[in-house]
């Protein structure tokens, strides 16, 4: 039975990084994380989708940036001192996702609660995997390959 509850204390979160779009707190796994970096000079490009932001360099590398707000369908706020770019790698895949504020890295339980019955547009509930809860604190977990578009079996 002792090693019942140390097995439980051991698996008993995720680590991830927190950050604001709007007023919601959301996260994704640090395992995904490369860095956070401050907003800096974002280069358009014409005919690229519409939550694309643009292109930055990033030490030699063009890396697309990914305007989470539009990607996930919320009203825009202005940039301030607070707004970063979050670089994630998703199965070889590098991208910038602006986020308004990142707030920290925190562990949550790992078995995040059901969305379906939180929400009611259906038609981007897959770039959701979960709500998080840490002492209370819901924080929103995204879908990252959903939101990167990266296709299954390789479509």
């Amino acid at each position: 039975m002792a090693n019942e509850e140390n097995k439980v204390a051991v698996d008993e979160g995720i680590q991830v990084v927190a950050f604001k779009l709007r007023d919601e707190e959301y996260g994704v796994s640090i395992l995904n994380v490369q860095e956070i970096r401050n907003l800096t000079d974002i280069t358009r490009v014409p005919f690229s989708a519409n939550f694309i932001k643009g292109v930055i360099n990033l030490r030699g590398s063009v890396l697309p940036v990914i305007d989470l707000k539009t990607r996930l369908g919320l009203e825009q706020t202005p940039y301030t001192e607070k707004t970063r770019i979050v670089t994630v790698t998703v199965d070889d895949v590098h991208v910038g996702m602006l986020v308004d504020a990142v707030t920290e890295v925190i562990t949550i339980d790992s078995k995040p609660v059901d969305t379906k019955k939180a929400i009611n547009n259906r038609e981007n509930m897959h770039f959701l995997k979960g709500i998080g809860n840490m002492d209370g604190r819901l924080i929103i977990m995204l879908n990252l390959e959903e939101i990167i578009g990266i296709p299954k079996d390789g479509k």
